[in-house]
């Protein structure tokens, strides 16, 4: 199916926000669903969202569904197929709820659906409408990321993956449990970890490395000569970190990012908060910090802290004596909390200065000639070892940011100085 760009102007609602709240056990039991069902059940749930517990059905325009999925079509044919699989599909959890017991259930992933005078009415079961909408446990599941993918798989690892991001690993995961995940268990083809590694491993990790804003690295672990666990190594890319964020006026022109920029947010770190978080959110918790201001030392680092964390106010006052075990794990939460939020910033400031620099990249390659600029090129790439590494600069040349580091360090031999800020 033809891929479309999505018009953020023409979609209202939830479906500007980008980013859908994935609760992981609903990321851990979509592994059988198709390339377009993991998609579609994406954008149905990022549409519903909002209402998600309060609102019996949910509607959505049904081309405006298929250019989210990312195809431009009147096959509406494709599209019941894929409602009806989302129906078909039992959606099963087994987690620990707040009081740390286990629980364990099932549902299929909706309730019903129906396409009638071109919208598209779907439900959700109660109980799964409450494990979705779960705000404790959630992965931010870019629904415009997704659209680059074109295999399940690789969708499907991106999703497992992406939530341990700030953890840096997946952690160990059984081979089984990994089959599970991927939605092969139970094929004796995959019992095989030779077939596995060749057929779903290898090109998932290829295809996440290149289409989405993570890079992942697996690790094995034997027992003998067999392997029993896999874990992925997950860090930002670099490349996609930088030039996710659209730079329209679109986002500049909203009363939120002008009252962000007065609090001194940067432009970059205002545009990132809305199109993660959505217009409302970003409202919400800047009149939650204005009413608290008083103490606030840093407010970008509050402000982080309370999107991160969805400050709100208490529904009951605390106790007037708490408990010394209460005051001194909000003591600690407070030290961890500074210390993310420094390293956000620190993070924020390193991608800042990564982009400028590569814009002082560009500046040069555009004063040389084609001549000068193949041989710039070839000397580059002979000085790169890795694989990943001279494929990831064949694609994107000069703003490869895997490369960032050794393009500043080959233009400042080249071009001594050339990176030093003007005063």
């Amino acid at each position: 199916m033809p891929e479309t760009q999505v018009n953020m102007d023409t979609l209202t609602g939830a479906l500007r926000r980008e980013t859908v709240k994935k609760n992981v056990a609903a990321i851990h039991i979509s592994g059988k669903l198709t390339l377009l069902q993991r998609k579609l059940s994406n954008v149905l749930l990022l549409n519903a969202y909002d209402t998600l517990t309060s609102a019996a059905t949910h509607t959505i325009d049904a081309r405006t569904l298929a250019m989210m999925v990312g195809y431009n079509s009147n096959d509406f044919d494709t599209l019941r197929s894929s409602l009806r699989a989302l129906a078909e599909t039992v959606a099963e959890w087994d987690m620990l709820d707040e009081e740390g017991r286990q629980e364990w259930g099932v549902s299929s992933l909706l309730s019903f659906a129906k396409l009638k005078n071109g919208i598209c009415e779907y439900a959700y079961s109660p109980a799964l409408a409450q494990k979705l909408f779960d705000p404790k446990i959630y992965a931010l599941i870019n629904v415009h990321i997704q659209r680059n993918f074109s295999s399940g798989h690789g969708l499907a690892l991106y999703e497992n993956c992406y939530r341990f991001v700030r953890t840096g690993s997946t952690g160990w995961w059984a081979l089984d449990v990994f089959r599970k995940l991927m939605g092969v268990d139970g094929s004796d083809y995959y019992g095989s970890f030779k077939h596995l590694n060749a057929k779903i491993i290898k090109p998932a990790v290829a295809e996440v490395n290149k289409s989405s804003d993570i890079v992942i690295e697996p690790e094995f672990r034997k027992k003998g000569r067999a392997v029993t666990d896999i874990r992925f190594l997950i860090r930002e890319n670099p490349q996609m970190a930088m030039f996710q964020i659209d730079d329209g006026d679109g986002v500049r022109n909203l009363p939120v990012y002008k009252k962000l920029r007065k609090q001194g947010v940067a432009d970059r770190l205002a545009r990132q908060w809305i199109a993660e978080h959505g217009e409302d959110y970003v409202q919400q918790k800047l009149d939650y910090m204005n009413e608290r201001q008083q103490g606030v030392k840093s407010t970008i680092g509050y402000l982080s802290a309370a999107l991160r964390d969805d400050y709100k106010v208490p529904d009951k006052p605390l106790p007037s004596d708490p408990n010394p075990e209460i005051l001194e794990a909000a003591r600690k939460r407070k030290t961890d909390q500074a210390q993310e939020d420094q390293a956000y910033e620190s993070r924020a400031a390193e991608r800042t200065e990564r982009a400028r620099k590569l814009s002082v990249v560009e500046d040069l390659v555009s004063r040389r000639n084609p001549t000068q600029r193949d041989a710039d090129k070839r000397l580059f790439l002979s000085g790169l070892s890795d694989d990943l590494d001279r494929e990831h600069f064949r694609a994107h040349g000069w703003r490869s940011g895997l490369n960032a580091t050794a393009i500043f360090a080959f233009w400042d031999e080249l071009e001594p100085g050339a990176f030093e800020e003007q005063v």
